[in-house]
């Protein structure tokens, strides 16, 4: 299996320390790309030119990391880290979709802030570290802490707080929120996350 992942990109995180934590390092052969330079392979696979993507044995592409981590999930070893049925399994897709939407709301602003400063939104900038703050809490509120059996909404809640400390640092997300905080310390140290934390120096 080939995947095509940014080494800064929260959603390819996801997606590694998923595969990682359902036993596919062996079988997983990383593909590092720039998906904004819209390369010939990753186009072959994505029509999207984005990351991650994930190509399986059979030559059969996945794109858009809930639907890579749910195959891995069903397709790799261990306990299932999306519950098959109940309440549990909607509460860990909720949260999931929370977390992914912090992503998205501070990818927006790390490519806004790259913008010429005539070209920004102050207000929208404003509006989605609004939003982020209030994303923070919402986890603080409802995700279970280690050790609770892992899940994947604490893998996509850990990748979203990561990015935000690497690429939003002057963003206090942790003002208001100790016990989340302190819950992100101890799982960032688990081998999956600091395998994949990004370079500080990483662009």
């Amino acid at each position: 299996m080939r995947l095509f992942y940014s080494v800064t990109s929260p959603y390819a995180r996801k997606v590694l320390v998923t595969a990682m934590e359902k036993g596919f390092c062996g079988r997983l052969v990383l593909a590092p790309c720039n998906p904004h330079e819209a390369g010939p392979e990753l186009l072959a696979h994505n029509p999207m030119s984005r990351v991650p993507t994930l190509v399986l044995e059979d030559g059969t592409s996945l794109y858009d990391s809930p639907v890579i981590c749910e195959w891995l999930d069903g397709a790799g070893e261990g306990p299932r880290l999306i519950p098959l049925d109940g309440a549990g399994r909607w509460r860990v897709l909720r949260l999931q979709a929370l977390a992914d939407g912090m992503m998205d709301d501070a990818y927006d602003n790390v490519t806004e802030g790259r913008r010429p400063a005539s070209q920004q939104s102050p207000a929208e900038m404003d509006r989605r570290n609004a939003a982020l703050l209030r994303g923070a809490a919402a986890l603080a509120g409802d995700l279970a802490p280690v050790p609770s059996p892992v899940t994947l909404a604490h893998i996509a809640a850990a990748c979203a707080l990561g990015y935000l400390d690497h690429r939003l640092p002057g963003l206090d997300w942790r003002c208001g929120n100790p016990d989340l905080a302190d819950w992100y310390a101890g799982f960032s140290r688990r081998p999956t996350m600091a395998a994949t934390k990004p370079d500080a120096g990483a662009g």
